[in-house]
């Protein structure tokens, strides 16, 4: 508040004036209510509307009062928080949601894409990315759904086709589908320009769940079968490896677009114009007894010194590992240090002799591994320390299980199987024993990894146990 002061020698001003129109007013009601008062007096009620009169005027203003001094109180008190009951399972239900892949085909023309998302909103559905892939009689959605929990894959379908879709495919995503298409692309076009190994994995995470094969070339001339720009045929796509042979890409559960099919041939093109290339990198391990041997990549390029350490093995050394005839081992090694087929570890010496390669070969989510180590290297922890960076190759390219195949009486990868630590897991037929280590989930190197290919049934490896070992 602020006090005013005022000024030395000003007189406040006279309110006779209001006085006087204050007491006139008065007289005015006095005169009135007089005036009223004799006419309702003289009337035949008039005590009675008068005491009725006054009950009300009393009664109105006890009302007034009890609800003003309500109102007052409410404002000033503070009134208690009651804790929410714990939410029932159903309510929790309603409140949980779901990552989902849905690929629908609608019409292409104004509108359709509106009407699809109209029909999931009513779903209480959120598309959280779209990517379209142009056809000639319509357009392929494909979207990135967050929908409530208890929505099941029928429901979703059926809401598709309210809106206009037609041969609707779901899968069910998780948290690595949310980074969006262009960076997922660059960041697999980024891991095939540093390695010529990592196309076939590109490939697959690229598309989701399909096989990949490699046909290698014959006197290193391209495949005649597949024309230049490639082949594609609803769920199979073949294009021309530029290492020689050609690359076969398949997908029974859902039909490549031209779209996708474009997206392969860019990546193929990259790998043709980086050409043959391999990590530089290279690390210096020191065995128990001192010794230092050099463990790096291995390619092409060291074929003449697989060859030569080959000629330095034992023949028992080489049956063990190639499961045949000694005098084929060389005719492997072509196929073994390619790219496309896998990756390749060799454990050189200080003068750069090679004494031992380690192989992972893609096959599915079952990779298998292999080693072979030089007679005089042998039992001096090589095979172990070039065993375990195989199983961690393996794991990070999202790989679930590693299996080796080898002769029953060679206890020595037995051994080294064991050293890993993982659960494993034996199958013995005719011999052959097939050991197969179960790997923990790594967290992935690209935004969105995705399972390599559908693991084969116990049953399906152990009948394709002949084939495998002839093939390596």
């Amino acid at each position: 508040m602020t006090d005013e002061t005022r000024a030395k020698g000003v007189h406040a001003p006279h309110h006779w004036r209001r006085d006087l129109a204050e007491l006139a007013a008065v007289f005015t009601a006095v005169a009135a209510a007089d005036s009223v008062a004799n006419t309702v007096v003289h009337g035949p009620d008039g005590p009675v509307l008068l005491v009725a009169s006054a009950a009300a005027l009393l009664a109105t203003t006890g009302f007034h009062a009890w609800w003003a001094r309500r109102r007052h109180d409410r404002a000033g008190t503070v009134v208690p928080t009651v804790a929410a009951p714990a939410p029932t399972a159903t309510e929790t239900a309603a409140t949980e949601t779901a990552l989902w892949r849905m690929r629908t085909t609608v019409r292409d023309e104004p509108g359709s894409l509106a009407a699809l998302c109209v029909a999931l909103a009513h779903r209480r559905v959120d598309i959280l990315s779209l990517q379209t892939h142009p056809l000639g009689d319509g357009t392929v959605d494909e979207l990135l759904l967050r929908a409530p929990g208890a929505l099941t894959s029928r429901e979703l379908t059926e809401a598709a086709g309210a809106g206009g879709g037609r041969g609707t495919w779901l899968e069910r995503a998780d948290a690595h589908d949310l980074v969006d298409a262009p960076t997922r692309a660059l960041t697999l076009a980024t891991r095939t320009a540093l390695d010529g190994a990592e196309l076939p994995l590109a490939l697959r995470q690229l598309f989701g769940r399909c096989t990949i094969r490699s046909v290698p070339a014959r006197d290193g001339d391209a495949d005649a079968s597949v024309p230049p720009e490639g082949m594609w045929e609803e769920t199979v796509m073949r294009l021309r490896d530029p290492a020689g042979g050609s690359i076969t890409i398949e997908r029974p559960y859902l039909p490549f677009t031209p779209t996708e099919f474009a997206r392969a041939r860019a990546l193929v093109e990259l790998d043709a114009r980086l050409g043959p290339r391999v990590p530089p990198r290279s690390d210096v391990l020191t065995l128990a007894e001192g010794n230092e041997i050099t463990v790096r990549r291995a390619g092409p390029a060291d074929l003449a010194a697989a060859r030569e350490m080959h000629g330095r093995c034992s023949a028992r050394t080489l049956s063990r590992r190639y499961h045949g005839p000694v005098g084929d081992a060389d005719r492997y090694l072509t196929h073994l240090l390619g790219p496309r087929f896998g990756r390749t570890l060799g454990a050189f010496t200080a003068s750069g002799r090679l004494v031992a390669l380690a192989h992972l070969l893609w096959d599915g989510e079952e990779t298998e591994v292999s080693l072979l180590v030089e007679d005089a290297w042998q039992r001096r922890g090589v095979g172990g320390e070039l065993l375990g960076r195989l199983v961690g190759m393996a794991a990070e390219a999202g790989c679930e299980s590693v299996y080796a195949v080898t002769q029953a009486s060679n206890t020595a990868m037995v051994a080294a199987m064991r050293s890993l630590g993982l659960p494993l897991d034996y199958l013995i037929e005719e011999g052959t024993l097939v050991v197969t280590a179960r790997l923990a989930p790594v967290p992935p190197t690209v935004p969105s990894t995705v399972p390599l290919s559908v693991p084969p049934t116990a049953a399906a490896r152990a009948a394709r146990t002949d084939v495998t070992a002839r093939k390596t």
